[in-house]
């Protein structure tokens, strides 16, 4: 599905803003992606034994283009994703393509390895294999914080948060206890959710997600 991109920013909603993150397909900015990778699209045939089908990638398949016609593109299944920038060449197009990826220096190099073998593994398997997608250990607290701040917005207290997360009995027995732990607990979840909101979230995608 090919979509003009018609904002510029951290990153672009392919779809509706209002979908389920499931279906939703975002495409996040190279330079807060650092596993987007820069690949050249070029026509081939059957012959040649590096040839992709991209019909094939077709169910899985986002592109957009931004203001100069460059595509990008996200592979996702609506629970794992692979970014792809197109330098060269076109994915809206279809039909037979030979890949041209391109990797350099040291540090950058790496954090596009573990990507590159999910898309190999991809485009040969036509499934998202589940052991290079390894479940992210922050996802829970991300999940935590927003709730937070959709409990913000609908003007909660912080003490109604705090028996949202952590059980009304918890919040009866604790909150104006002798420790202040729970009450601090729930500033720091406050004060983090604030700062996602404000710019934060930016930061997600450099937390090591491309690493083995």
């Amino acid at each position: 599905m090919e979509i003009a991109i018609r904002s510029a920013g951290a990153f672009t909603f392919a779809e509706r803003p209002d979908l389920a993150a499931p279906e939703a397909r975002i495409i996040w900015h190279a330079d807060f992606d650092p596993g987007t990778l820069d690949v050249a699209v070029v026509p081939t045939d059957r012959a040649d034994p590096d040839h992709i089908v991209l019909d094939d990638l077709a169910p899985w398949l986002t592109v957009v283009a931004d203001r100069g016609g460059r595509e990008h593109a996200v592979l996702s299944d609506g629970w794992r994703r692979i970014r792809l920038d197109v330098e060269a060449g076109s994915l809206a197009r279809g039909g037979r393509v030979l890949f041209l990826y391109r990797l350099k220096g040291l540090a950058s190099a790496r954090t596009r390895l573990l990507p590159l073998r999910r898309f190999l593994d991809l485009a040969r398997h036509r499934r998202f294999t589940a052991t290079l997608f390894p479940r992210d250990p922050y996802i829970d607290r991300c999940i935590r914080l927003l709730r937070v701040h959709d409990a913000l917005a609908a003007g909660a207290t912080q003490r109604e948060i705090g028996e949202a997360l952590f059980g009304v009995g918890h919040v009866a027995r604790d909150w104006k206890g002798r420790s202040d732990s729970l009450r601090s607990r729930v500033r720091r979840l406050v004060r983090e959710a604030a700062g996602m909101a404000e710019g934060g979230y930016r930061s997600l995608m450099r937390r090591g997600r491309s690493r083995p």
